[in-house]
């Protein structure tokens, strides 16, 4: 299939998933991300994401991972237009992260409705880095720094493996790499959220923690508050977890316009100040080297 033929059968399949979720798909938002990022096409694990909660509200995402990493993902937003300059530090993070740690690929997130939103910076699994280094960053929220006695407590302090930058809501992503299983047991998970601030865990939390492969914390720059924390699972039977599945997350699902035979989905639930709220991640395109940055936490 060339090029413009693989571009067009996406573009096809973000339409149509869009109408299932029932989000107006904007192609004036969509092409011009697509061509913009279709060389690493090929090489890209592409996978559509809902959310419930206020935040998912009338967009559905499409995110690229697994990019090489001699591309920088925020860098082609500029140059494509995707992107405008700003002078908040967000516009200028990811380029003192590649600068100061070595980056192992990149991803980025654009909305069918909303565009260009987010992008993704993996280190090397076996060797994460530091909140205190990353804190340091000039351009990275002070809540990080200032959070780093929490991140400490709770064992999470020198396991960053990933970081996100959204564009769109100027907030920053922290994901931990392999957590003690303490962290995902139920008594880890009430007080690491009594410790921020948040909620105590529900019982659907507590259960679905148990599957759980991952952690991460979003942090602004307006606030020294760690805003949510996200627990997420790897999964081939999603609607089997312990959780109630939202009827608009069920249609991904369900009535997705791809085979999805034979591949994960990524179930995450985030406690926040205003109660949990759910996200599914569905694999359109998959590559089986993605396999082992889901792995369960006791596999």
């Amino acid at each position: 299939m060339s090029e413009s033929a693989e571009l067009t059968a996406l573009y096809s399949a973000i339409e149509e998933t869009a109408r299932v979720m029932g989000v107006a798909c904007s192609r004036t938002k969509v092409w011009p991300v697509l061509t913009a990022y279709q060389q690493v096409m090929d090489q890209a694990v592409i996978s559509f994401r809902a959310q419930t909660g206020p935040r998912g509200t009338g967009d559905l995402d499409c995110r690229w991972t697994m990019l090489p990493k001699d591309l920088d993902p925020y860098a082609v937003a500029l140059a494509s237009g995707l992107a405008a300059e700003t002078d908040h530090p967000v516009g200028t993070l990811a380029e003192q992260i590649h600068g100061q740690f070595p980056v192992n690929g990149y991803g980025f997130d654009f909305g069918v409705a909303g565009g260009f939103k987010k992008t993704w910076s993996f280190f090397d699994a076996a060797a994460p880095h530091s909140v205190a280094a990353l804190g340091d960053l000039p351009s990275m929220p002070r809540s990080v720094s200032e959070n780093l006695g929490f991140f400490t407590r709770h064992g999470l302090a020198d396991l960053v493996n990933t970081v996100g930058i959204d564009y769109a809501k100027r907030t920053v992503n922290l994901y931990f790499a392999r957590p003690s299983a303490e962290a995902f047991a139920p008594e880890g998970i009430q007080s690491l959220l009594r410790d921020a601030g948040l909620p105590e865990a529900s019982e659907q939390l507590l259960h679905f923690s148990e599957q759980a492969f991952g952690v991460y914390t979003t942090m602004s720059w307006d606030s020294s508050k760690i805003e949510r924390v996200t627990y997420a699972a790897r999964t081939v039977d999603p609607l089997g977890l312990p959780v109630d599945v939202d009827p608009g997350l069920a249609r991904l699902v369900n009535e997705a316009p791809y085979d999805t035979t034979g591949r994960q989905f990524v179930y995450g639930v985030s406690a926040t100040p205003k109660g949990e709220f759910h996200k599914i991640q569905s694999y359109y395109q998959w590559h089986d080297r993605v396999v082992a940055m889901l792995e369960p936490v006791d596999a």
